[in-house]
C-alpha cells in the first residue's frame, strides 16, 4: 500500500514537472531569434565605439579624403600624440576624475542607503513626509539659476572640490531604489531579532543589513560612478581653476579651444592657420572619447560580479 501511495506521489511530481516545462522551455526556433536580437543590439553597441575607435588612430589627411570609416586605410596616432603633448594636465585631470568619482560613489552610496532604510521602516513616524519630500524632486526641479545661487552662493561651494561631489550624491530615484528593496528582500524578522538581542540602529544597518544587500548597493554604485565619472558640467559652472579640472571637463575644454582656434584662423593669420593645420581635430576628438571610456568600461566587470549575487540568498533560514 505504501509502495502504491509513493508511486502516485512520484507519477504526480513528473506530470507537474512536465507541466511546468511546457511553459519554461523554448523552442528551438524561437531560441535562435532571441539570439539574433540580443546579437544586433550588441552590435549596436560595440560597432560605434570600434568606429570612434577607428577614427582616432585614422590620419587627419586621410579622414578629410574619405570620411568617417570602420577600417583605417592607415594608422596614425596624431590625436594621441596631441592629448600626451598635454600630458601633464590631462594626468592631473585624470586623477581628480579617479578622486572624485571613488570619493563622490562612496559618499552617494553612504547617504542613498541611509536614507533609504530609514524611509523602508513602517515604524518610522515621518516617514510619509519624507517619501514625498524625497519623490517631488523627480517630478519637478528647482531650476538652473536657483540651483546655481544655492551652491554657488549659499553653501559657497564655488571653486572647491565638493561642488563635483556633493551636488550628484544624493539622488531620489537611487533613495526609492534603496527603499524598495530594503522593504521588499529584507525580512522584518531580522531586524527584530537584532533588536531583540541589544543591537541599535546603526548595528543594524551596518552590520546586517548592507551585507545582504550587495545588489542594490552595486546597482546605485555603477549608476552614481558612471555618472560622476561622465560629469563636467558641474566643472563647467561652478570651476575657474584649472586645477580642479576633471578629465571630461579638461578634454572638453581642449576641444572648446580647438573649436575657438578654429573660428579665430583666418582672423590671426596665415602663420596660426598653419600650426591649426597640424592640429588632428578629429582624430584628437575621437581620442578624447576613448581614453573616457576605456576606464569607466574596465570598472564595470566589478560591479557587474554583484547584480546576481545576493538576490537568492535568503535572510531568514529555517
Amino acid at each position: 500500500m505504501r509502495d502504491k501511495q509513493e508511486a502516485r506521489h512520484v507519477a504526480r511530481y513528473a506530470r507537474r514537472k512536465s507541466g511546468i516545462l511546457q511553459f519554461t522551455q523554448i523552442k528551438p526556433v524561437t531560441n535562435i531569434i532571441f539570439h539574433i536580437i540580443l546579437l544586433s543590439f550588441s552590435l549596436m553597441c560595440i560597432i560605434p565605439f570600434l568606429l570612434v575607435l577607428s577614427i582616432s588612430l585614422s590620419p587627419e589627411s586621410a579622414i578629410y579624403e574619405y570620411g568617417y570609416q570602420l577600417i583605417p586605410r592607415s594608422i596614425s596616432f596624431e590625436g594621441y600624440k596631441y592629448l600626451i603633448d598635454q600630458r601633464t594636465l590631462i594626468l592631473r585631470a585624470l586623477g581628480m576624475s579617479v578622486l572624485v568619482t571613488v570619493l563622490g560613489t562612496l559618499i552617494g552610496i553612504i547617504l542613498n542607503t541611509t536614507m533609504g532604510y530609514a524611509l523602508s521602516r513602517p515604524e518610522y513616524k515621518l516617514k510619509k513626509f519624507y517619501t514625498w519630500l524625497v519623490f517631488i524632486p523627480m517630478v519637478f526641479g528647482g531650476g538652473l539659476v536657483a540651483s546655481y545661487f544655492v551652491i554657488g552662493q549659499l553653501l559657497r561651494l564655488k571653486n572647491t572640490l565638493w561642488v563635483l561631489i556633493l551636488p550628484l550624491s544624493v539622488s531620489s530615484f537611487n533613495v526609492i531604489i534603496c527603499r524598495t528593496f530594503f522593504r521588499t528582500n529584507i525580512p522584518d524578522s531580522v531586524i527584530e531579532s537584532a533588536k531583540i538581542d541589544g543591537a541599535s540602529q546603526f548595528l543594524i544597518f551596518f552590520r546586517i543589513i548592507l551585507p545582504l544587500s550587495l545588489p542594490v548597493i552595486a546597482t546605485i554604485g555603477l549608476f552614481m560612478s558612471f555618472g560622476y565619472w561622465n560629469d563636467w558640467f558641474q566643472a563647467m559652472l561652478y570651476l575657474d581653476n584649472r586645477n580642479l579640472y576633471t578629465l571630461q571637463a579638461l578634454l572638453n575644454k581642449i576641444l572648446a579651444d580647438i573649436q575657438q582656434l578654429a573660428k579665430l584662423a583666418p582672423i590671426l593669420g596665415v602663420n596660426y592657420a598653419e600650426q591649426l593645420a597640424r592640429i588632428p581635430q578629429e582624430a584628437a576628438r575621437m581620442a578624447v572619447v576613448v581614453i573616457i571610456v576605456l576606464p569607466i568600461a574596465c570598472a564595470y566587470p566589478f560591479f557587474q560580479r554583484y547584480f546576481v549575487s545576493g538576490l537568492t540568498i535568503g535572510s531568514v533560514k529555517g
